[in-house]
């Protein structure tokens, strides 16, 4: 059985332990720190980040905020808009690869082209995820990300009337330089003039951002279009990362301008400009495909086009639903083994506008994990003697580095839920746990053990287990020396649990023969189960006829 449980939960070696194997008292088992997060099997919403401590830590994930019903949803304004659904999103580039070559619409809905001159940077550059796209309008070679829709499920597919649509990214800009082109939309135009070009622009005019629908919104009846100019009204800072979104309403016609969540210019594509008129819907052109960065100068991240109206909620780094980690299942090693008290290190960071560097890094050992911006973790612990029925065991609450008590099994799992900071810009961390318990002891043999033979039996009798948890005795026999597992005894074959007492009369068995026997204590753990002590001496008898106890 042990065998068994080895090779079932082999992750087991890789967390040290420590402490003699032989002492009795306290051990430790350490997970995390240099010991490695491999253990922490289940993790959602969490990721190993390396810059923080020495070793990686666990902390919150920036990437792409909540998942909705399988849907990754937006980060941004669209990281807690609950109804969206798994159809509303329609591209969503993340920039996440290693490579500019493998940049992709994980919506499977437009294709890339990506040039030379576009590279890929690096986690710590990155406003989400593990990458961001760096752009360079100073060289000689084309700039653009061409991205052009190859399925017809894709929103600006060639000749849709479109409903409600979000376009969002996170942009941190070096200069903000007037002219510089962040998006562009190019199509050949469906309605009006013949070879007239359908346009939607997002640029740069005086450190202020500036939408501009070039024969886009069309009216009903397709034989007119209206063009919308929007600018925002604040001016970017560059060398920082800031939340850009345009969001349409079908219903009424509003279109709207979002700058880190609040709302900096609004439109209506209506017939008079105003609510309460005929709505102009876009109808994308024929030929159509959009650039990304065409002249700019910075770095682009989470790229995403939906089709719906976003809800408005707050922009941050960090989903505010949070993150949770559960380790695997952690063999102590013996049954019935006592939790002692888990040790947690770890603390809380943020990093500057850039993504680059640690702006401050608070760092604590045990105490409840709650900090002054509202960021905290929750800690969790469950055992039991049985592995396979661990995930119906209820989850207990700990704060690390006070007396755990009532807490006992072999197997025992680990979990921590962890919450960003109020303004979503701070992740509290793990660098280490150990867990400190006392090792379950199964009950100790029984002592002078003797065996008395008679006509086809034998009586032995023994001094009890002097541990106070003994529940029973087993008796084993056999007429091999060593095996102990024999059988022909009325009471039947070894061992045979005699229960909670020091002699037994063991009948049945074959006059001349040598049987050896042996005793064990035992006591029950959870679920019933028998948990056997060491074997007492072993003593021989040789029933004889004619003999009497």
């Amino acid at each position: 059985m042990k065998k068994l449980f080895l090779s079932v939960f082999s992750l087991y070696i890789l967390i040290s332990v420590s402490g003699s194997l032989f002492a009795i008292g306290e051990r430790t088992i350490t997970i995390g720190g240099s010991s490695s997060w491999r253990i922490a099997e289940y993790k959602t919403g969490i990721t190993e980040v390396r810059s923080v401590r020495p070793y990686p830590v666990l902390a919150l994930s920036s990437a792409s905020g909540a998942s909705v019903s399988g849907y990754q949803a937006a980060s941004g304004v669209l990281g807690t808009f609950l109804p969206m659904s798994s159809g509303a999103v329609d591209i969503a580039l993340s920039f996440d690869e290693s490579q500019t070559a493998l940049f992709a619409d994980s919506a499977r809905n437009y294709r890339l082209q990506v040039p030379s001159a576009v590279e890929a940077a690096g986690r710590l550059y990155a406003r989400a995820g593990s990458g961001a796209a760096l752009f360079n309008r100073s060289s000689s070679n084309n700039s653009a990300i061409i991205i052009e829709p190859y399925s017809y499920s894709a929103l600006f597919a060639p000749g849709n009337r479109l409903r409600d649509f979000t376009i969002e990214f996170w942009l941190y800009p070096f200069n903000m330089e007037n002219g510089e082109r962040i998006l562009s939309w190019v199509a050949a135009n469906r309605t009006g003039a013949a070879g007239s070009v359908q346009r939607i622009t997002c640029s740069v005019t005086r450190n202020r951002m500036q939408w501009s629908f070039v024969n886009f919104f069309t009216s009903v009846s397709g034989a007119s279009n209206i063009n919308i100019e929007l600018t925002g009204s604040a001016p970017i800072v560059p060398k920082t990362w800031s939340h850009h979104l345009i969001r349409f309403d079908a219903s009424t016609g509003m279109l709207e301008y979002l700058v880190d969540g609040a709302i900096e210019a609004i439109a209506y594509a209506t017939a008079t400009g105003r609510e309460n008129s005929e709505v102009y819907t876009p109808v994308t052109g024929s030929g159509g495909h959009f650039l990304l960065g065409d002249s700019f100068s910075g770095i682009m991240d989470e790229f995403k086009i939906h089709s719906a109206f976003a809800g408005r909620s707050s922009v941050q780094r960090y989903n505010p639903q949070g993150g949770r980690i559960e380790t695997g299942v952690i063999d102590l090693g013996e049954y019935s083994s006592g939790l002692v008290r888990i040790d947690v290190t770890g603390g809380r960071y943020n990093i500057n506008a850039s993504g680059s560097h640690i702006v401050f890094n608070e760092y604590r050992e045990n105490g409840r994990f709650r900090f002054s911006d509202d960021s905290e973790i929750n800690f969790f612990i469950r055992a039991g003697d049985d592995p396979w029925q661990l995930n119906s065991a209820r989850w207990v609450n700990f704060t690390p580095g006070t007396d755990v008590s009532g807490i006992k099994g072999r197997y025992v799992q680990i979990a921590a839920d962890l919450y960003p900071s109020s303004d979503g810009e701070a992740s509290p961390y793990i660098d280490e746990l150990k867990i400190i318990y006392i090792p379950g002891e199964p009950p100790m043999p029984p002592r002078n053990l003797t065996a008395v033979a008679s006509d086809g039996a034998v009586t032995l009798r023994w001094r009890y287990s002097p541990d106070e948890y003994t529940e029973g005795y087993l008796v084993y026999y056999s007429t091999v020396r060593d095996e102990l597992f024999g059988e022909g005894a009325l009471l039947g074959s070894s061992p045979i649990n005699v229960g909670m007492t020091n002699t037994a009369y063991i009948e049945g068995l074959s006059n001349g023969t040598l049987y050896y026997f042996r005793v064990a204590a035992y006591n029950r753990i959870s679920g019933g189960k028998i948990n056997i002590g060491e074997f007492s001496a072993e003593v021989t008898a040789r029933p004889l006829a004619g003999l009497f106890p």
